[in-house]
């Protein structure tokens, strides 16, 4: 996600969750026909019916194993050209289809997410998903109901450490995830999704404090501004809307935004999504900001003719004019706003790209 999208049509492809149905369903009916159906066609939540070639097929101790590799399409996913192997074998009778985490799968260790600890980070719905194709293999062959589903990934806990999964107490792997099969490449909903997982954690292990940063050196300076644990850092990106409405819903009692000054001074301006395409820094905003933080005529002239927000700043710095202090009270306006009817203490902090703080306003009630 921290890519470009690139111009024209792109390809959309397979969750991780999907690959792992494809592959449950092969390595079931390869171990009760002795034949693995290939490619190996499934059923999504949204009734499409794709198949998927299958990469590995053996038979395994009491059951079968068969392996798809994923194909996230044109999406710049970690897990991309992942071996995605499912193991099935037989399980004690009454107890359905059931799951364990293989090689390259995480386990839930916090409470917060949709699992419980203890559980193999496999998402509701590829378990859905995988139940509900294995029972119409086993209608189709009279096969049995009772089966133990093992999902493995390898190299999996490699891939994991460029994920959240640590942050969020899944340690072991990557996470099975996905709610429709399908991967639309740069599609913000999977940012989107790991910032309420995070808040949903912090939450459920008790953090009266967030942060929500727009990148890593802001982020690692607000923790060191707070002596903030990493599960209290939210991976905000972009998304302050994203972040602060969920926070509306499910808040807590003390939040910080912290960013550099170009993406603080587009929050002031009033945008929520931080993105270049939603919009670049008005220039004659931020020299009406300098004008606010006691910036000369010439001086607010210059900063309408600059090239950057950062070559306001400095020349801001040069002069002695607080304009980070002035740039982070509208931002906190305007996160205020998206907050509002909670009674969450909200701070902005403008760091720059060293890391340095620049301009706050400390943690304060909204109300």
């Amino acid at each position: 996600m921290e890519s470009e999208k690139p111009p024209g049509e792109l390809r959309r492809g397979w969750t991780t969750g999907a690959c792992a149905t494809a592959a449950a369903k092969a390595a079931y009916l390869g171990w009760r026909t002795g034949e693995f159906p290939d490619p190996v066609e499934i059923v999504l939540p949204g009734g499409a019916r794709p198949a998927f070639a299958l990469a590995q097929t053996e038979a395994a101790p009491a059951g079968a194993r068969a392996g798809v590799v994923k194909d996230a399409g044109d999406d710049p996913d970690v897990t991309h050209g992942a071996l995605v192997i499912a193991t099935v074998r037989a399980g004690a009778p009454g107890t359905g289809v059931s799951f364990r985490a293989g090689p390259g799968v995480g386990t839930v260790t916090r409470p917060g997410l949709p699992l419980p600890p203890g559980e193999p980070a496999i998402n509701p719905m590829p378990r859905q998903m995988i139940r509900e194709n294995l029972e119409e293999a086993a209608s189709a062959i009279g096969g049995p109901r009772d089966v133990v589903v093992e999902i493995s990934i390898p190299g999996g806990e490699e891939i994991a450490r460029r994920t959240l999964n640590g942050r969020l107490g899944i340690v072991g792997g990557l996470s099975v995830l996905g709610t429709t099969g399908v991967v639309v490449p740069y599609s913000c909903a999977a940012w989107i999704h790991s910032i309420h997982r995070g808040i949903d954690v912090a939450r459920a292990v008790g953090l009266d404090h967030v942060a929500g940063a727009t990148g890593s050196t802001s982020e690692a300076a607000v923790q060191a501004l707070h002596g903030l644990p990493d599960h209290a850092l939210i991976d905000m990106g972009d998304f302050a809307g994203g972040m602060l409405k969920y926070l509306r819903r499910n808040p807590v009692p003390r939040v910080t935004v912290a960013g550099g000054i170009a993406k603080m001074a587009k929050l002031g301006q009033g945008m929520l999504d931080l993105h270049s395409r939603a919009g670049a820094v008005d220039l004659d905003w931020l020299a009406e900001r300098l004008r606010e933080a006691g910036g000369d005529p010439d001086a607010v002239a210059a900063a309408r003719g600059a090239n950057t927000a950062l070559e306001v700043l400095e020349s801001a710095a040069r002069l002695g004019l607080p304009l980070a202090d002035v740039v982070a009270q509208h931002a906190w306006r305007t996160a205020a706003k998206a907050l509002a009817g909670t009674d969450t203490a909200l701070e902005v902090a403008v760091f720059d790209r060293a890391g340095a703080l620049q301009g706050r306003v400390p943690l304060h009630p909204i109300g």
